[in-house]
C-alpha cells in the first residue's frame, strides 16, 4: 500500500458502508485531533471481533462460540424455523417480536444474474435441517425484492418436499400508517395478504 499513513487511514475508513472520501477524511481527522483513545479502543475491539466472531454451526448467525445463545437455548421451540437473509435480521426480530423459535440465516439471497446459487447461501444445509423431521413450520422473513421472492419460493419448495408447513411474515401497512401515504405495491401486498379477524 502506498501513500502516507494518513492517506492509508482515510482509504481504510472507506471500507465502511456509506463512508465516501470526504467522510473518511473527516473521521480520520476527528480521531487524530480529538479521540485517539477512542480510536485505539475501536481498532482493538474490531481486531478482536474479526478474530473471534464466526458463524453459528446451526443457524449461521454471528457468535463467539460454536453455537449461538439462541440455538443453545433449551427454552426455544425447535419445531419452528424462521428463515432470514442476514444476521442483523435475527437481531431485528429478537428486539421487536415475541418469536420463540429458532433461525436459519441464509447469508444472502438467490440471484442467478449475480451468480448467487442455492449452494452459495446454504440451501444444502437448510435441506438437511428440514429433512431431520424436527422442523414442523418454516417462517419466511426474507425481503420482497425480486431476489427475495425467488429465494422464498425456493425455500418453500424445499420445505414442502419435507412436509413442513410454510408461512410468511406479513408485509404491508405500518402500524399508525395512513393509507393515502402508502405506496401502491405495499398496499397491493397488504390487501392480498389479508387475514381473518
Amino acid at each position: 500500500m502506498s501513500g502516507t499513513l494518513l492517506e492509508q487511514l482515510v482509504d481504510a475508513l472507506r471500507c465502511l458502508p456509506g463512508v465516501g472520501p470526504k467522510s473518511a477524511q473527516r473521521i480520520a481527522f476527528h480521531v487524530l485531533d480529538r479521540n485517539r483513545a477512542g480510536a485505539k479502543h475501536l481498532a482493538e475491539t474490531m481486531l478482536q471481533a474479526i478474530e473471534r466472531i464466526g458463524h453459528c454451526e446451526d443457524c449461521r448467525t454471528y457468535t463467539e462460540d460454536r453455537r449461538c445463545p439462541i440455538c443453545a437455548s433449551d427454552k426455544r421451540d425447535n419445531s419452528v424455523l424462521c428463515i432470514v437473509e442476514r444476521p442483523q435480521d435475527v437481531t431485528a426480530i429478537e428486539q421487536a417480536a415475541e418469536y420463540r423459535g429458532k433461525y436459519f440465516v441464509l447469508l444472502g439471497r438467490l440471484s442467478p444474474l449475480d451468480g448467487v446459487r442455492p449452494e452459495d447461501i446454504g440451501m444444502d444445509l437448510l435441506r438437511q435441517r428440514l429433512a431431520s423431521g424436527v422442523i414442523a413450520e418454516v417462517i419466511l422473513a426474507v425481503s420482497t425484492t425480486m431476489e427475495g421472492e425467488a429465494t422464498a419460493h425456493y425455500v418453500a419448495e424445499l420445505a414442502r418436499a419435507s412436509n413442513v408447513r410454510v408461512s410468511r411474515i406479513a408485509y404491508g401497512v405500518p402500524l399508525g400508517g395512513e393509507l393515502e401515504y402508502i405506496d401502491r405495491g405495499t398496499l397491493r401486498h397488504a390487501l392480498t395478504s389479508r387475514r381473518d379477524l
